[in-house]
């Protein structure tokens, strides 16, 4: 393994025959770059992936090649997995293709015109694919560039033993282990949606304790909200909030307004954070936001959803935030800073896969069984 601190100068001669390439770095051991590696591929238009050996890419210009350490999985592999409809309709022309985005690994080789990243460094990796010449990148908001591109959607992505990324979406994770350098791309739509306005002091509830609900309890917690409420369905998930800082875990069947409103005193919470996407769990949100409170959207329903905007937002004053993604670069510094001072996502992950064993965390994450998921491809 290269040192963050070897000299980025480095020969990438990938051959069409042979078992191995070589980069030879100045002042650190030899490389070798097999040709060929294991990849998890969408290949038809059906439920399920297949396991294959595919050529290692090469990484174009400003490029780099990673090689991977770990992938979590997320609700979007499930979707492209399941191949439902929002797969289909998303992806559909995009086949055969490697899926999986949130991932960490190591600099191996640069592309032409890089090196600002050197040859050894642990990096995360930006999923969003932005032209950086639309209205919205050259104004701030690249999250939501107009010519939008995700990784493993549509383009190649991290479900392999190697991939290639723009050296300009990589983000150097040095001293992070590779499953929580990998979690710095969901936890970003946990900052997000909790830092778009202040949170010290404020009561939040946080509906929906998936991963990233989960990593929202730990962030507002670890941010001085002043009380916690999270609410899930599922036992497990209210368990595993209660143990990342919770001040008050509901059932999500029950009535979950009512309850919040009585441990509030009948003025209800300052912010809500929505991440589950359900129905039932928007409207409460807007009915247990406080007056003059906000709630950070960024589960997504699968069907529309109405509402009542004289009564649910103009006459009370709520501001409501659509969260898509992360803000480039803001929201990553933050999700460093955090993990720097000691926020604590460790207990997220539950289970540590081989990528052989691909079905069976598609299976954990079907289930709603588990926290986070990760593959490690480099294991057997």
């Amino acid at each position: 393994m290269l040192s963050h601190g070897a000299s980025d100068s480095a020969d990438l001669a990938i051959s069409d025959s042979g078992t191995a390439a070589l980069i030879s770095v100045a002042s650190a051991v030899d490389l070798r770059i097999p040709t060929t590696m294991q990849a998890l591929v969408k290949a038809r238009p059906e439920a399920g992936a297949e396991l294959r050996e595919v050529p290692v890419p090469s990484p174009g210009p400003g490029e780099i090649l990673i090689r991977l350490e770990a992938v979590s999985l997320c609700g979007t592999d499930l979707h492209i997995y399941r191949w439902d409809d929002w797969a289909q309709s998303r992806m559909g022309t995009y086949l055969p293709r490697i899926f999986g985005h949130e991932m960490a690994g190591r600099v191996v080789a640069h592309g032409p015109g890089t090196g600002a990243v050197p040859l050894g460094t642990r990096v995360a990796a930006e999923t969003h694919l932005v032209d950086w010449t639309c209205y919205q990148c050259r104004t701030g908001r690249e999250h939501v560039c107009a010519n939008l591109r995700i990784l493993g959607v549509d383009a190649d992505g991290a479900f392999a033993e190697y991939m290639t990324l723009p050296e300009r979406n990589a983000w150097p994770s040095e001293g992070l282990a590779p499953e929580i350098a990998a979690l710095q791309e969901p936890m970003g739509n946990a900052v997000f949606a909790t830092f778009v306005e202040e949170i010290t002091t404020a009561s939040v509830a946080i509906l929906g304790c998936g991963p990233i609900g989960l990593m929202a309890v730990a962030i507002c917690k670890f941010a001085g909200a002043g009380r916690v409420f999270a609410t899930d369905i599922m036992p497990h998930r209210r368990e595993m909030a209660a143990a990342l800082g919770a001040d008050c875990v509901i059932d999500g069947a029950g009535d979950v307004v009512a309850e919040i409103r009585r441990e509030t005193g009948g003025t209800g919470v300052d912010v809500v954070l929505e991440m589950s996407g359900a129905e039932a769990a928007i409207h409460q949100a807007f009915q247990m936001t406080t007056n003059g409170g906000r709630i950070s959207l960024l589960g997504l329903p699968s069907r529309p959803v109405t509402l009542d905007l004289n009564n649910d937002i103009i006459f009370r004053g709520v501001r409501v935030y659509g969260i898509t993604g992360r803000e480039l670069w803001r929201t990553w510094y933050k999700t460093a800073a955090l993990l720097r001072e000691g926020l604590n996502v460790a207990p997220i992950i539950t289970h540590r896969l081989p990528l052989s064993r691909y079905a069976d965390a598609f299976d954990l994450l079907s289930q709603g069984v588990a926290g986070k998921v990760v593959l490690l491809p480099s294991e057997v």
